[in-house]
């Protein structure tokens, strides 16, 4: 499998490549609007043709790039079927297995940062979104969030798969790249093995978290698969720069 990790700085989101190296098909989990033609230049290097896009979420930070991917090279769009999308080909349900080639894609729903937020799982690599992050994990207070739900989703999903899987987050903001399920159990300071329920809710009722910038753009251009409002305002036109500079879209 050919696998590379790339950073788009503006929302300090990872998006992810997978590609079969047998058939020449690839993925791209959570692509960026700012960083498609730095994706689009990757696949052609390494001779990949792009089959899918895939989403863990609707995003609330950033726009996914996966409509203008389609329209620049004719890929399919995977969304979470519980947003029923008719934008998205193809419809992610738990533990209803994708291929991209060769490549077994096991996605697992996780809901509690959103209602629609699935994890996937390949091989032993799990890509987490904004569910499980490296000494953290995603917020719970907006897009239907529940604490309860994300405790379980982690302690009762993600912390019984082996030790040795390697934990690929959806952002991260203290340039770390990857940890590991044994990691997180042992010392994620908000979700470890030895903390409870009660314990989490409550210390995510405490976070106050300041009130994303971009949400009420991204939200809805994102159930759109990647359109940008024609009414964004200067200071926020970085998100969506591609987007009117690329000659594919």
């Amino acid at each position: 499998m050919i696998f590379k990790q790339l950073f788009e700085p503006i929302s300090s989101t990872y998006t992810y490549l997978i590609g079969c190296e047998d058939t020449g098909k690839a993925a791209l989990i959570d692509p960026v609007v700012p960083t498609m033609e730095r994706d689009l230049a990757l696949l052609k290097d390494l001779g990949l043709q792009l089959h899918m896009t895939l989403e863990t979420h609707v995003h609330a930070d950033h726009i996914t790039a996966a409509l203008h991917l389609r329209q620049a090279v004719g890929c399919q769009i995977a969304f979470p079927a519980i947003d029923d999308l008719s934008c998205a080909d193809v419809q992610i349900n738990d533990r209803n297995s994708l291929q991209v080639g060769n490549i077994n894609i096991m996605p697992l729903h996780t809901p509690g940062h959103t209602d629609d937020h699935f994890c996937f799982l390949i091989d032993n690599k799990l890509f987490t979104g904004d569910c499980l992050l490296i000494d953290g994990c995603g917020r719970t207070d907006f897009q239907n969030g529940n604490s309860v739900q994300l405790y379980r989703s982690i302690s009762e999903i993600l912390y019984t798969l082996p030790e040795e899987t390697l934990v690929y987050p959806g952002h991260d903001y203290n340039g770390r790249f990857v940890s590991s399920i044994a990691q997180e159990r042992a010392r994620n300071p908000r979700i470890n093995e030895s903390t409870s329920e009660e314990e989490f809710v409550q210390t995510m009722a405490k976070l106050d978290l300041p009130h994303p910038t971009f949400i009420e753009y991204a939200v809805p251009g994102n159930r759109l698969c990647g359109e940008c409002p024609s009414d964004l305002p200067e200071h926020m036109e970085k998100y969506c720069q591609q987007m009117t500079e690329s000659p594919q879209g």
